[in-house]
């Protein structure tokens, strides 16, 4: 169980728009991105994308407590969590095509998969704001409460996610997020086999 939370105003800001220009200490700007060998740049943004795939890990569940602004880089931040917890002043957008860019830190595919193609496509495009209780009525947050309550709303869904075995949810947690990509059989049998598995280590302690 790892619990993604920040602190201040703002959950994430996302990209620091001095990255577009001459850049940041330490970090190259987008010209010195843009003149990398393809192959180079493709190795820059997969190592970027690193940073944000890890929290899908199939060992654990993720989830962002999210408060305030998350943009850009920050939403996909959130969306690379297995669940989100919202507070009410949440606000979530997709600045990347606004500025010229793509979303490109792994956050397109749990996009989709939450709210659609269409929806997707209309909050990047557009680059809006996705208030708290429309992330919640669109499928991208599982709770909204008060400021004031978010972490204690936080704390209380990874005790109920902490107080199933630990075998069970993981084995949970792969079946459903491999099952948009496969047929209803494939699903069917990914069930079976993993039913076996979990029937056979509870047999085992037994």
């Amino acid at each position: 169980m790892v619990v993604l939370r920040s602190e201040g105003e703002s959950f994430s800001a996302g990209l620091d728009r001095a990255m577009l220009t001459g850049g940041i200490d330490g970090e190259p700007g987008l010209p010195e991105l843009a003149a990398l060998e393809p192959t180079v740049l493709d190795q820059v943004i997969c190592g970027f994308q690193d940073a944000f795939t890890w929290w899908q890990d199939a060992r654990i569940v993720t989830v962002a407590a999210v408060q305030g602004p998350a943009v850009g880089a920050g939403f996909q931040l959130a969306l690379a969590c297995d669940l989100r917890v919202l507070a009410d002043d949440a606000r979530l957008a997709m600045r990347e095509t606004s500025l010229g860019l793509v979303p490109d830190l792994a956050g397109t595919k749990p996009l989709v998969e939450a709210v659609g193609y269409s929806r997707a496509l209309e909050i990047c495009a557009t680059g809006r704001w996705v208030g708290a209780q429309e992330a919640a009525a669109i499928g991208l947050a599982c709770v909204v409460v008060p400021r004031a309550d978010l972490d204690t709303a936080t704390m209380d869904l990874a005790a109920a996610l902490l107080a199933g075995p630990a075998g069970a949810v993981r084995a949970t947690k792969e079946l459903l997020r491999g099952a948009a990509a496969r047929s209803h059989d494939e699903q069917q049998a990914a069930e079976r086999a993993t039913q076996a598995g979990r029937l056979r280590e509870l047999a085992a302690d037994l």
